[in-house]
């Protein structure tokens, strides 16, 4: 079974696995083709974090292949001469916004460990796609819409938009052989291909050439290093919830989670205005922590264990009350440092891509450029990121350092929180994910709920109503039926937004005789199996 964010992304997949391929050779191949049919959301100029399950070995590993400051990198990159934070769009669209890319090393490193084909084997459907060509999907159409700057890009324009400087229509054709070409030297000559020589020199020249430049050098690129990571798990009712740990999002969902099952959330009627206040509560004091807390661990003491320590969940629950906390407090947890918080902007291009292979190995794996099209820079084919900016502009608060601030060679936080569930026997129940920015932490959360607590079905928790918060307004998905919650929500003092929710929900679950798929319906993804 493949659950992604675009059809032929999934036929990638389910033609890896039908060659004898395992989960990770199927989600390299997925990989390739995102980065083709979906360059708005991700590709190899950006990051990811992966979870992978050996069903034989019964053990879960995390790969952390999120981008990396330069070694030039300051604090103050994002601030103006008079110490301000630049607006946003400003600070994106440069080379500045670019971070070391990611991806490749660590699908390299995962394949390493876990490949069953060939590697240049597990690039021929992007290969073949990129050089006959794909149609544009309505979402991709919509997307080159909201990005007027990507016309001025000579090969961008040329790709994308047609004489009259008008998106290529939906359903037109779209033939990338320049990033045909990449991958082909990338399939033959493995991730070096891409972190040295040419391409490597192309990525450089790209970034320091911009308006505001960037500092990225040959020698940045040379020296990324994709990791290891041990994922974090913590149980939940009769299951055992794991996600990626800092400086991915995971610490932060199974917060939530936990605090859930300190409250009597569990009677509450599945989607009443009692479940979504205790939600948005649980929510919010786990993102008053992440604020605080949780950055690159290698730069800052992150207390996960003193996040997760049942004593402290206990003690967070009890803030929950019958109104809402408004604004919650970071908590004073075990090993916790004297560092501030920042607030990260909402993104949303990212995907995320969840597999079960015939052997019953998984893949979670979320997978970003950061904003839409990333920086808007444009090279071989391909866009590279802007994760830069999702450090902290600001690096000190009151004089006290923040965790999340830039640093040389720091890789910034992420909301990304790929994640695996397993029952009591220890069996590999569901692997899921979402793209959705900073509100990730809580799409994914609530799926879980959905899946656990409500019994939904994949495809069900998938296209569910979106609430949560982000410690601040209680957010309602719009145009649902969730926003005939709001009032009932406001009698209890919450602040309610109604906001379209962009979450992109890809879930692979364990049912009767084998596995069933959901995919979102905000976005392009089917699930598919065989």
């Amino acid at each position: 079974m493949v659950a992604a964010a675009h059809p032929l992304a999934v036929e990638a997949g389910l033609e890896i696995l039908r060659a004898g391929g395992g989960a990770l050779d199927a989600a390299v191949a997925v990989q390739m083709v995102l980065g083709l049919v979906e360059p708005q959301s991700s590709g190899i100029g950006g990051g990811a974090f992966l979870l992978h399950w050996s069903a034989t070995e019964r053990r879960l590993r995390g790969y952390d292949g999120r981008e990396t400051a330069p070694a030039a990198a300051r604090a103050d990159r994002f601030l103006d001469a008079h110490g301000r934070p630049l607006a946003f769009a400003q600070a994106r669209a440069s080379g500045a916004s670019v971070g070391v890319p990611g991806v490749l090393r660590m699908l390299e490193l995962a394949h390493r460990r876990h490949g069953r084909l060939p590697w240049s084997r597990l690039f021929a459907p992007a290969i073949r796609l990129a050089e006959e060509g794909f149609a544009v999907s309505p979402r991709l159409f919509r997307a080159l819409e909201r990005e007027p700057s990507l016309r001025a890009d000579p090969d961008a324009g040329a790709l994308y938009y047609d004489a009259y400087g008008r998106p290529r229509a939906i359903g037109s054709r779209i033939a990338n052989p320049t990033y045909a070409a990449t991958l082909r030297r990338i399939a033959r000559d493995g991730a070096d291909a891409f972190y040295r020589g040419e391409i490597a020199a192309d990525l450089v020249r790209a970034v320091q050439s911009r308006a505001r430049p960037g500092d990225m050098t040959l020698d940045d690129l040379a020296r990324y290093r994709a990791l290891e990571r041990a994922p974090v798990c913590f149980p939940y009712r009769s299951y055992r919830v794991c996600s990626m740990g800092p400086p991915a999002g995971g610490v932060a969902v199974l917060q939530i989670l936990g605090i859930l099952a300190r409250t009597e959330f569990a009677q509450a009627a599945p989607n009443s205005p009692e479940a979504i206040h205790i939600f948005a509560e649980a929510a919010r004091l786990a993102y008053a922590d992440r604020e605080r807390y949780l950055a690159d661990p290698a730069f800052a003491p992150v207390p996960v264990a003193g996040l997760l320590d049942p004593a402290y969940l206990a003690a967070r629950a009890q803030l929950i009350g019958p109104r809402s906390l408004g604004r919650a407090a970071p908590g004073a947890p075990r090993g916790a440092v004297p560092l501030a918080g920042a607030v990260e902007e909402a993104r949303a291009a990212t995907s995320h891509v969840s597999i079960v292979d015939t052997r019953g190995d998984a893949v979670s794996m979320t997978t970003s450029v950061e904003s839409a099209f990333g920086a808007g820079i444009f090279v071989r084919g391909f866009f590279l990121n802007n994760q830069l900016t999702d450090f902290a502009f600001v690096p000190e608060a009151d004089g006290v350092p923040v965790a999340n601030r830039l640093e040389p060679g720091k890789r910034p936080r992420s909301a990304m929180s790929p994640t695996a569930v397993f029952d009591a026997d220890g069996r590999l129940r569901a692997v899921l994910g979402s793209p959705g920015g900073p509100a990730i932490v809580h799409y994914v959360a609530q799926a879980l709920v959905a899946i656990l607590d409500w019994k939904l079905d994949a495809a069900s928790a998938a296209a569910l109503p979106r609430a949560g918060s982000r410690n601040g307004p209680t957010e309602l998905e719009s145009e649902t039926v969730y926003e005939l919650l709001a009032p009932a929500l406001a009698a209890r003092g919450h602040e309610v937004r109604l906001a379209a929710m962009t979450s992109g929900l890809h879930i692979v679950e364990r049912a009767p005789g084998g596995w069933r798929g959901g995919a979102d319906p905000r976005r392009d993804g089917v699930a598919r199996g065989f």
